[in-house]
């Protein structure tokens, strides 16, 4: 069974690498695909020397738009969907998400964080159907129309569908991980304004329409 890693990535220079050191060393990937949403930095060529595909978007498509291209870009039965900017991440992180999909245990995995530091612990025990950190069988992916404009509320649509469909979904726990702020990343000002509009796009995604149950 063949299993992709789709990473979305929009100017990540300072975190593909480190991301990418551990899914490179996982044995149960079979493809690696790094999705660069148009950056302007050294994450394609960063991504591209450490030996993933690199699929490098022209126009900026948003975190759904990215998957979706990465999705297309592999015929895997299981994709292994990862953020960019993680810390912590081990290759047991990455089994541990693929593992119950692989022996058919699950439709959809989703990880949560323990043991990182307080803010992401704490976003975590509020909103943990968020976390980006899952693996998916491509069946469910297809299953839903226009899953490309969903931007930051990919997850949460994720989530409502499984949900809706009575997929088998597991909780894997990712200890000692979290990953890097959008404020630490752009300042506080930038990165405060960017994770609004990113709670903007989620909340837009509990009206999103899925098609009928099955």
């Amino acid at each position: 069974m063949k299993v992709t890693a789709v990473i979305p990535a929009y100017n990540e220079e300072e975190n593909i690498s480190r991301v990418l050191e551990t899914v490179m060393k996982s044995k149960e990937l079979s493809q690696v695909i790094v999705v660069s949403d148009a950056s302007t930095d050294r994450t394609a060529k960063i991504a591209q020397e450490m030996g993933a595909e690199v699929i490098a978007l022209s126009s900026n498509k948003g975190k759904a738009g990215a998957i979706m291209a990465g999705v297309e870009a592999t015929s895997a039965e299981i994709i292994l969907l990862l953020d960019a900017d993680l810390i912590g991440l081990t290759p047991q992180h990455v089994t541990d998400l693929i593992n119950p999909i692989i022996y058919d245990n699950a439709d959809m995995t989703i990880g949560f964080f323990t043991s990182g530091r307080v803010c992401t612990n704490l976003s975590q025990r509020i909103t943990p159907f968020l976390n980006g950190q899952r693996a998916v069988k491509r069946e469910l992916l297809e299953s839903i129309s226009n899953l490309e404009l969903t931007k930051y509320g990919i997850e949460v649509v994720l989530s409502r569908f499984a949900r809706a469909n009575q997929s088998k979904v597991i909780w894997v726990e990712m200890p000692k991980m979290n990953q890097v702020m959008k404020e630490e990343k752009n300042g506080f000002l930038r990165g405060f304004i960017a994770r609004l509009l990113m709670y903007w796009e989620i909340i837009k995604a509990f009206t999103f329409r899925l098609p009928p149950s099955s």
